[in-house]
């Protein structure tokens, strides 16, 4: 064994502690939210600094929660969005993907340059909201689901884990009479599970955190996602027709539990979605890192 000196050792420990603090800093907002929305709320109102507890151990935030109707329905409409959403993102960035990873396509690189560009440009809200208005998608989940249907940066992961895949394959297929969506839904795509599972975390991620476009083009409550809800009840403080019952000088209290265990019940889902995902992440992610 080697004999690490001294600085080697105080470098270790140091780096150790900076993580420490690190993480202590990234996850403390988080478990403070979770504390808060499990706490009585009287106690909370006049806790002041730190919370590493529950003050007071309660549910009435989250039974008024759950008793909203617009947050079920909420749920129902961005579950609905993220399925159906992330299933149409990853057909499409597959199917451009396959088309702009092929060897053989014709001015592959005028269109990849046309393709990036958009990473830079873009037409703008009022040109978008226009061109949505014509097509007839205003005010139906169309218009969040179709336009963003490709990302111009995934669409590059993507092609780039699809060209490593070893052009004897796809000869293979071709030579036992698999045409090119055969070798891309047989061969191509399950050769690439590590990167399809990157897709589906940020696709999904940016469906379920998406509310800046359903506030521009939907117009019908009923259509509402749970982060439209969620920034409802934040922002114009939307919580009294979630207590019934209680008196004026509680409503303060028990107003601000229920934005913290609001955000608890629309955040957890994804994060319990990571895990799942996360041995496929760094993979995914480092595909095209290194060029040999």
């Amino acid at each position: 064994m080697i004999k690490r000196s001294l600085g080697e050792k105080s470098f270790d420990v140091f780096n150790v502690i900076l993580m420490l603090l690190l993480c202590f800093i990234t996850l403390y907002p988080f478990l403070y939210v979770l504390f808060a929305s499990f706490s009585d709320p009287s106690e909370v109102a006049q806790h002041r600094g730190l919370l590493f507890a529950p003050r007071g151990f309660n549910l009435s935030a989250y039974k008024a929660v759950f008793d909203n109707p617009m947050i079920a329905k909420g749920y129902q409409n961005t579950l609905f969005y993220v399925l159906a959403g992330t299933a149409i993102n990853l057909f499409m960035t597959s199917l451009g993907a396959y088309a702009l990873s092929r060897r053989n396509l014709y001015f592959k690189n005028h269109i990849m340059f046309m393709i990036v560009i958009t990473m830079v440009f873009s037409g703008g809200l009022i040109p978008s909201y226009l061109l949505i208005g014509n097509l007839g998608m205003l005010n139906t989940p169309w218009a969040l689901l179709i336009p963003g249907a490709i990302s111009t940066f995934n669409l590059i992961i993507m092609r780039t884990a699809f060209q490593a895949i070893p052009v004897s394959l796809e000869e293979s297929a071709k030579i036992d009479g698999a045409n090119d969506l055969t070798i891309l839904f047989r061969v191509v795509i399950p050769l690439s599970m590590p990167v399809i599972a990157v897709m589906i975390l940020w696709y999904a991620v940016g469906h379920w955190n998406s509310y800046f476009s359903a506030l521009i083009y939907l117009r019908d409550r009923e259509l509402y996602p749970l982060q439209l809800i969620l920034r409802e009840i934040l922002i114009t403080n939307s919580t009294d027709a979630m207590m019934t019952g209680a008196s004026v000088g509680d409503k303060m209290p028990i107003g601000e539990t229920i934005k913290y265990a609001t955000i608890i019940v629309s955040t957890l889902p994804i994060l319990c979605l990571y895990p799942f995902l996360q041995k496929y992440f760094v993979k995914g992610v480092m595909i095209g890192a290194i060029k040999e």
